[in-house]
Order: C-alpha cells, then structure tokens, then sequence
C-alpha cells in the first residue's frame, strides 16, 4: 500500500504514530511538505519563549488515548516552565515543536523498521487527481507521484484581514513567529492588537517580555477575554459524554441542544452545583467589565466547582460528535454565541493571566470593545468613528475553523474538479472517496470551534484504522476508556 500525506505538521504527526501502531502490511509512504520545519505546522515553530502552549499537558498529548505520552516525553525539562497557579509545566511552542519532531521521527524510525520505504518531498502539492485505484499527485516543481490512499494533513487556514489593511506599512497580518514580527517594533510605540482571543494574548505576552513600554489596545468587537484556565481535578465527566448522547439519539433519533443543557445540568446538580448560577456566570461574560472578570478568573483558578472544567473538556471531546446529530436551528443559535463558547472552551493559562491583569491595572493596557473600523493614513492608524491612533497594528484575528488554507489552496481546487472532494455547507471539505482522508481542522461538517490536539488525535487515529483495513469511510461512533477512566468519543465520518 502506498500512503501519500500533504502537510506535516501536528495532524501528520497524529497519522504517523497512529500508524506505526497499526500499520501491519509495509507499503510506501511519502510526505509532502515545503516548509524547513517539519513537524511543528504554523503553530509550533521556532518563536520567542512567551510564547507558550495553552493548555496542560493531559490535554496535548498527540498519542491517540496515552494522555502522558506527552508528559512523559517532557520529564524532569518540565520543572524550569512550571505554572505555579496551575500545577502544571507550560512550555514554550518550540519545546512542544520538538516534541512533535520526537514523535514523528520515532514513528517514522519505526515504519522503517517493519519495512516501510519513506521519503519525504519537500514541494507543495498542487494538483491530485484519481488515476485508477489510486492518486496521481502533482507538485509545484512539475513532478510527478502515485498513492493508493490520499491524506490532507494541510493544517488552519490564513488569517482573514477583516478592515483591508493589507500592505499599509505598519500593519502586521499573521503575527507568528512573534520573534520576526515584533523586532522592528519601537519599545515606545502605540500597539492596536485586533482581536481579543488566545493569539491576542500571545502578542500582547510576548510585547511585555520583549521590553515594550508604549501603550497596547485590544480592538474587538466584543471585548471578551479568554477565560482562564483551572487546576485539573480528578472529576471525570458522568452525564455529559458520547454514551449519553448515543443514548439519547438511539432513544429520539435526534440529539437537541436542550438535551445536552440537560446532561450538564445533571453533571452540576451530581456534584451540588447550580447551574442557574454557572449558566448566568458564562453569559455576564459579555457584559461585565473584562479587566473585572478576569481577576475572578485568576482568583477562582483553584476553584472546586466543576462547571467550567466539564465545559472545557466535553466541548472538544463530546462536541464534534454532538454537533453532528444537532437538528436545526440548534447549530445557528450556538453560533451567535461564538465569541463566548471559544473564550470559555480555549481558556489562557493562568501565567499570562497574571501579566495581563498586570497590564491592565497599570495603565499600559486597555481593550476597546465595539471596534468596526480601522484606517490607515499618514503614517498611522486610526479608529473609525472614535478616538485612538496608533503606530502599528498587530492582526489577532485567527482563521475560521475549517477554512481552506491559501497554500493548499490548488490543490483543493485539483480535488475538487475531479469529484474526489466538495465543500461541506457548514465548512471544511468532505472526502467523496474512501481512499481520500481528511485529518484536522480542514475535515468538514465539524462545530465552529477550532479542532484541539485532542480532536486532531482522534481524527488521525480513525483515518489510521481505515488505512489499515483499506475499508471505505462508515459512519458510527466508537466510545472507549482511556488511561484515566476518561471517556472518549470517536466519530466517523464519511470526510475523514
């Protein structure tokens, strides 16, 4: 069998482990990717050590189940980046790029070792098209190769440039790797950061450890903050999991969105919580003063109360398969509250917390919510319809889920012309053949928040295990216990 995987980044990482670990019948495989750094995707590359991974390590294991695959990896280097609030190690994103490399040269290494014939193919690919059983791919240098199955590990898309700032000097719109674009910015300059969220966070972070003593705005439109991030407890979810949901779909042939308010509020009332009150807490979000909420958060990290810990956890491992059984219009009204949802489902770790709060009470930071417009002119950037000017503009603004990135961008086109691939309505692409597989952010009919390590794994796992049989796609779902007692849910799918 000849394997052929476009991108190397984390989702390919994810396939190459799980494969070395299922893989019996040695074939070929071949990686395409044209970046100098492998393994790591935009994410993980070399950067400034601000900037860090946002999330403990239980929950970035890239082995499908092993939640201290990770973990274990790090060792005794965990110990100099330990977040003393959460108890727990938070590396910089090169360190988890290492890891990452660690894991597919260990899994590659081992490939070899059954008999597999690797090579790596450091050109885009530009064009795939069904060629009898199989793929004849096509990369930018004019080259030509054959696949029997086909893996688009292409990772997110590009950052959207939502106010046309595009070429205005002073306007940064991809803001990784932070070490390339905040040296040539003066200590003493005014930042406008656009956006609010985790990569916001980042910029501003890594400003702060980079020396910079001017002013630094947020520009949202909703001025939400992250939530933060709390110490892991050992509760494991009873209510709110992918048994319950089939359950509920086996018994109603649909899951609604108040069926699964249900199961968390079964969840909370177990352990003696209201969830009148958790429910009322998530939603001031909206309204409350930011610089105020965010010093509860950091105060409540060592909380008890469960609510916010079962949200996290469940959004990104029951919420794929959830969403997929939702009946319209439950799906519209969760995206009205987007902004919402990804601050409480990709929380910030309580160290950049503590230096944002710091930012903010002393004068240097300040989020402008409500922001619609930004201009460049003369030199500099102004808001419209309201006061603020500033010398650079940093874009924080991340992709949309499931968007096309721009350099897979022909070959989706390629994919598509041949039949093998269609846009899913609700974004990303679906497969239309089983010999196709999409794993990560790009497989379609997912929720509008941007796919976790943990979802990447399982995706890469479940195309694994069709590799292995070489069966089409099914629909199903699979529930296992992990290490820990964790349930997971594994949904397959006919996009891969």
């Amino acid at each position: 069998m000849d394997i052929a995987i476009v991108g190397a980044g984390a989702a390919a990482v994810g396939l190459l482990d799980a494969l070395a670990a299922t893989a019996d019948s040695p074939g070929t495989l071949t990686v395409f990717e044209p970046s100098p750094h492998l393994w790591r995707g935009r994410p993980y590359g070399p950067d400034l050590d601000s900037v860090l991974v946002n999330a403990p390590p239980a929950v970035m294991s890239i082995r499908h189940r092993d939640f201290g695959h990770y973990a274990a990896w790090l060792g005794p280097r965990g110990t100099a980046h330990l977040d003393e609030r959460l108890d727990r190690p938070l590396v910089p994103r090169a360190l988890y790029g290492a890891y990452l490399t660690h894991t597919a040269e260990t899994a590659l290494a081992t490939l070899q070792e059954d008999g597999w014939r690797v090579r790596i193919v450091t050109a885009r690919v530009t064009g795939a098209a069904r060629s009898g059983a199989g793929w004849s791919l096509r990369t930018e240098d004019g080259r030509g190769y054959e696949a029997d199955h086909l893996a688009l590990c292409v990772g997110g898309g590009t950052p959207p440039d939502p106010y046309g700032l595009g070429g205005a000097r002073g306007f940064v719109r991809d803001p990784y790797p932070l070490a390339r674009t905040l040296d040539g910015v003066a200590p003493g300059s005014g930042i406008a950061v656009i956006g609010s969220g985790l990569t916001a966070v980042d910029v501003v972070v890594s400003l702060a450890a980079h020396g910079h003593t001017g002013p630094i705005t947020l520009l949202s439109r909703s001025g939400v903050l992250p939530h933060v991030w709390q110490r892991p407890v050992d509760h494991r979810p009873r209510h709110v999991t992918a048994e319950r949901v089939a359950a509920l779909h086996r018994q109603h042939g649909a899951v609604t969105l108040d069926d699964l308010i249900g199961l968390l509020r079964a969840e909370l009332a177990e352990a003696g919580e209201d969830f009148g009150a958790f429910a009322a807490d998530l939603l001031a979000a909206r309204t409350q003063d930011p610089v105020r909420r965010l010093r509860a958060q950091l105060a409540a990290v060592d909380d008890s109360a469960i609510g916010r810990r079962v949200l996290q956890e469940t959004a990104h491992s029951v919420g794929p398969y959830a969403w997929r059984l939702l009946p319209e219009p439950d799906p519209m009204r969760l995206r009205r509250h987007f902004r919402l949802a990804t601050s409480a489902a990709s929380p910030m770790v309580p160290v950049n917390a503590a230096t944002m709060l710091r930012l903010l009470d002393s004068g240097q930071l300040a989020v402008a919510a409500g922001v619609r417009g930004i201009e460049a002119a003369d030199g500099a950037f102004r808001l419209h319809g309201g006061e603020g000017t500033f010398d650079v503009v940093v874009n924080a603004v991340n992709p949309p889920p499931r968007a096309i990135p721009r350099a897979a961008g022909l070959l989706v086109t390629a994919l598509m012309a041949d039949g093998a691939a269609e846009l899913h309505p609700a974004g990303g692409l679906a497969a239309a053949d089983p010999r196709l597989h999409v794993v990560g952010d790009l497989a379609g009919g997912g929720p509008f928040i941007t796919s976790s390590i943990a979802g990447v794994d399982a995706q890469a796992n479940l195309a694994a295990q069709r590799l292995r049989t070489k069966a089409p796609n099914a629909s199903g779902l699979t529930v296992k216990a992990g290490p820990s007692g964790r349930l997971e849910s594994r949904t397959a799918t006919r996009q891969g």
